[in-house]
């Protein structure tokens, strides 16, 4: 009777060879698995609010429709969404308190709010529908401060990712209101709404860009919705491609008229599709220098303001394409320098330790970083691969500008 097959296969090798062997093996098949990972294990949470029942600012046209359709796209995704609708003081509260709760365990958490909102002192607020600003007293009051929501966001969650979507640079006629109640103080209530430096993980965008006033659109949905809704459905399109899509759309709608505008702070990429993402990976590089950043804003802020200038809008389009993908390439780049840091004094303490315990729970670590530096080339190659198609697109004149 001829002996079974797995009897048959000795190894022929000294054991401590077959031994290693055996353990390369286990190890390239764990790192198999672990970059084949399936993002579907992360929680994803969104709160969605559209606000255009007001009480004392006149009906907007498109927020409940976009809040809906914004809510049925993000669901289809997979995307567990807390949904309200024409909220009051009272029912935000009670919605942001559902968020914030569901945060706690949550790997992705999304606000996207269509509405009127407002900016004083370069602070931004949201307005419920029954808000009424007949002094600046009222603020607190009266309207939901985006910094106490994005802190809501952020609260035990680092290494998280947070994006924010606003539709609400609307005019808004409680902002002029409140401009009056404040005689020679109305400076500081500033058109649409004021830029905001976004913490590490965090990416905001606008419909327009900040002090500017966004347009409601004819149809069912603002120009910035409708693009934005469908543009997160588009497979193996990562956020910044996905914002590139929701910039040239909103362009074309209002005539170059309405340039959304974003601010990322993300530190890998971020994919609606989890089919399409490599793998979900924790964001914990340090923030990008503050003079570097500023001066990275300064110059697509520039580049905006001249599309209305411009004989030919999609140049500068492309231009602020290239300078927002060079942006995110420095950003990749420092977070790999600092992954090198943390590797060498992981390594460094790995020579020192004393126990098993200790090398392995090390090496762990040094894996995790070995991850992400995979990926992040991955990221990387792609990007420089953009940023080479536009700069043959441009010329190597107009792509230095």
């Amino acid at each position: 009777m001829p002996r079974p097959i797995m009897s048959r296969l000795r190894c022929r090798r000294p054991v401590g060879f077959c031994l290693s062997a055996i353990l390369l093996c286990l190890g390239a098949m764990l790192a198999a698995v672990v970059l084949a990972e399936p993002a579907a294990a992360q929680k994803r949470v969104a709160l969605v609010i559209g606000n255009a029942a007001y009480t004392h600012a006149g009906r907007l046209a498109n927020p409940a429709n976009d809040a809906t359709d914004m809510a049925a796209a993000l669901k289809g995704l997979g995307i567990e969404v807390i949904l309200g609708l024409d909220l009051d003081r009272r029912g935000f509260d009670t919605r942001l308190r559902s968020f914030s709760r569901a945060l706690a365990d949550a790997d992705v958490g999304i606000l996207y709010y269509a509405g009127h909102g407002l900016q004083v002192g370069l602070r931004n607020y949201l307005v419920p529908t029954d808000a009424q600003l007949q002094s600046e007293r009222d603020l607190e009051f009266e309207t939901v401060a985006l910094d106490f929501v994005m802190r809501q966001m952020e609260i035990g969650r680092e290494g998280k990712t947070n994006i924010v979507f606003l539709d609400a640079c609307r005019d808004n006629p409680l902002a002029r209101n409140l401009a009056r109640a404040m005689g020679t103080r109305s400076v500081g209530v500033g058109r649409g709404l004021a830029e905001v430096q976004a913490g590490v993980g965090t990416f905001i965008a606008y419909a327009t860009k900040p002090g500017e006033v966004a347009l409601d659109g004819d149809g069912r949905n603002s120009p910035f919705t409708a693009a934005l809704a469908k543009a997160v459905q588009v497979p193996g399109k990562g956020l910044t491609a996905v914002m590139v899509d929701v910039r040239r759309e909103v362009l074309a709608a209002t005539r170059n008229r309405q340039v959304p505008w974003d601010h990322s702070a993300l530190t890998g990429e971020f994919y609606f599709h989890l089919a399409s993402a490599p793998a979900m990976l924790p964001k914990t590089a340090p923030p990008a220098p503050p003079a570097e950043t500023e001066a990275m804003q300064a110059r697509i802020r520039q580049l905006e303001d001249e599309l209305k200038g411009k004989a030919d809008p999609q140049l500068t389009v492309k231009l602020v394409e290239l300078s927002q993908l060079k942006e995110r390439v420095r950003q990749l780049e420092e977070a790999s320098r600092q992954d090198d840091r943390a590797d060498f004094d992981l390594f460094r303490k790995w020579s020192h330790a004393k126990t098993d315990e200790a090398r392995n729970a090390l090496s762990e670590d040094r894996f995790a970083i070995t991850r992400r530096k995979i990926e992040r080339g991955r990221q990387l190659q792609s990007l420089r691969e953009q940023i080479s198609k536009l700069e043959a697109e441009l010329g190597p004149a107009k792509a230095e500008k």
